[in-house]
């Protein structure tokens, strides 16, 4: 068979996997509804949870804000830190956050329907550098948001934290909030799959090939879409499906990743990179015949990706700048046909 003639079938099945992928989105949340910032005051004793950091034990505390009309709410809360590489005491020292609500007070609020959200935060007190990484890692998220509905919705925050242990002055910086995965399962109509691993043959091909392209585009190696590091299935990815159907493994958690570029990140020693900016192309080989077709699919959101960084708040000009660079040599790479044979085509695996 012709290489014209595969490259039609694959583009059909592509075309056809995009459409049955379009009919599982419905409406966000209400929190997910909107890339505006939301102000909110976070309250509890965080001098306690920044100290103890167990995963197992919550503070109660009380968020508020004012919604768009004037009107203020008070939502009471539980808080306590999660994760674990950005846990550690000397990686940060305001470890990422959850935050439980109450269900019932949240009806008809901007946290209608929210029950737990992971809270990124800005890692270290009043450093520019970190909160610039924060603010990265929020646009990773968008970037995925923007090429597929099967993915993390994501919300800005302008949080002041007021700790009623010590009574220390309030601190003020951005975080982002990620959509629970049981509200990804009720947006989409699909399930989590709780397995160990799986394999490449079960995972829907056309998503696991725009999401491995996407890796390559934020510079990230930190993941894997089949397998667990120490936890369960999978690594930095969590999988989502639906009885006899193909399997989406969905990727969340990109602070490793080169278009971050966090502080405390570095390369990959298994791939004997240089640099966390330096991108290495981790897609299936067995996909291949659909990359042309994945690569349009970048090509036809370039000036919605390329214009995030322009339109975020927060970024200083030389993050915008150092941001517009990275996503412009992708799209270099991508709008040649030599590079993406050397970058993509031959590094598969």
């Amino acid at each position: 068979m012709s290489h014209n003639r595969w490259t039609l079938i694959a583009l059909a099945g592509f075309l056809l996997a995009a459409a049955a992928e379009a009919e599982v989105s419905s409406t966000a949340d209400p929190l997910f509804q909107s890339p505006d910032v939301v102000a909110v005051r976070l309250v509890g004793p965080l001098d306690t949870i920044m100290s103890n950091r167990k995963e197992d034990e919550q503070f109660e505390g009380k968020l508020l804000y004012v919604d768009e009309a004037g009107n203020s709410s008070e939502l009471d809360v539980e808080i306590r830190t999660r994760g674990r590489f950005r846990r550690q005491k000397d990686v940060c020292s305001f470890p990422p956050l959850r935050l439980n609500f109450k269900k019932s007070q949240t009806d008809g609020t901007l946290f209608d329907k929210q029950d737990k959200l992971k809270l990124v935060t800005h890692c270290r007190d009043r450093s520019e550098r970190y909160e610039q990484a924060l603010l990265r890692e929020y646009l990773a998220y968008r970037i995925l948001n923007q090429l597929t509905d099967i993915s993390f919705r994501v919300r800005l925050l302008r949080i002041t934290y007021e700790d009623t242990d010590t009574g220390k002055p309030p601190i003020v910086a951005y975080g982002f909030v990620v959509e629970h995965k049981d509200r990804l399962e009720k947006r989409t109509g699909l399930k989590v799959l709780e397995i160990a691993g799986t394999d490449v043959d079960a995972l829907q091909p056309r998503y696991l090939n725009l999401v491995s392209v996407f890796h390559f585009l934020i510079g990230n190696t930190d993941f894997s879409p089949i397998a667990g590091a120490k936890e369960a299935c999978c690594h930095n990815h969590i999988l989502f499906g639906r009885d006899g159907d193909l399997a989406y493994s969905v990727p969340y958690d990109f602070d490793q990743a080169g278009l971050v570029n966090a502080p405390y990140a570095e390369p990959n020693s298994r791939f004997k990179l240089k640099s966390v900016r330096q991108r290495l192309y981790r897609g299936r080989c067995q996909n291949n015949q659909l990359l042309d077709a994945t690569l349009e699919e970048y090509r036809q959101q370039r000036r919605a990706i390329l214009q995030l960084p322009e339109e975020q708040v927060g970024l200083t000009d030389g993050t915008r700048q150092s941001l517009g660079k990275y996503l412009a040599q992708f799209y270099k790479i991508i709008d040649s046909p030599k590079s993406v044979n050397r970058k993509l085509v031959r590094k598969c695996i």
